[in-house]
């Protein structure tokens, strides 16, 4: 494989979440061993990874058991860093490659680093005729959340918009639905976005949400 598809020692950022391509990372950060990582990242421009924890805690406590998360996560870029007091950031993060981690490590302050492989990008497919209202109630939502919600830059969702591809409606879906998080894993994982579309509208049907 080659380099441009390759990343060492990439630090990790196990949280209780499982972060899609395109969506929206807020985080608040106080532990030193993400203090020290994020400022690294954002003075060299470097992306982090996501990972979904399956044991352990996000914040580290003193009794606490190890942390183990999954091998598949999501590379995040720094779009905002605030700084409100010493010792606290608030990150704006934004999502991009998924990845799949070869090696782990972690190092003796607690952070965890990682080589790892990243994933192909979701193909483009359009949203088929009967996932269609799928679509659309996702295009509700986001008119009804503009409404409700300003400044513009506190929406959950960021443009554009891709109300017509499958994997873009999809993960949007699946991030904003309260699914259980290895559920979510599982759809983030999978390479056919057409598959995780229809997945979730089984959901959205059963629910009721999508319907017209």
């Amino acid at each position: 494989m080659s380099n441009s598809l390759t990343l060492s020692s990439l630090p990790l950022f196990p949280l209780g979440t499982v972060l899609f391509p395109g969506g929206l990372l807020p985080l608040r950060i106080f532990e030193v061993r993400y203090l020290d990582m994020i400022s690294r990242c954002h003075k060299a421009g470097a992306p982090f990874g996501v990972v979904s924890l399956t044991q352990g805690s996000e914040v580290r406590q003193a009794n606490g058991g190890p942390e183990s998360f999954s091998d598949v996560g999501t590379l995040a870029t720094i779009a905002g860093l605030e700084t409100p007091q010493p010792g606290l950031l608030l990150v704006r993060g934004e999502a991009a490659q998924r990845f799949r981690i070869t090696r782990r490590q972690q190092l003796r302050h607690g952070l965890w680093v990682a080589d790892v492989n990243r994933l192909d990008d979701d193909m483009a497919v359009p949203v088929p005729e009967d996932l269609q209202e799928t679509a659309r109630a996702l295009g509700r939502l986001i008119e009804s959340l503009k409404q409700r919600t300003a400044p513009q830059g506190q929406l959950p969702l960021m443009p554009p918009y891709r109300l017509d591809d499958c994997g873009w409606v999809a993960n949007r879906w699946c991030e904003l639905l309260p699914l259980p998080l290895k559920l979510k894993q599982q759809l983030m994982e999978l390479e056919n976005p057409l598959i995780r579309l229809e997945l979730v509208s089984d959901v959205l049907s059963r629910t009721g949400i999508a319907s017209g």
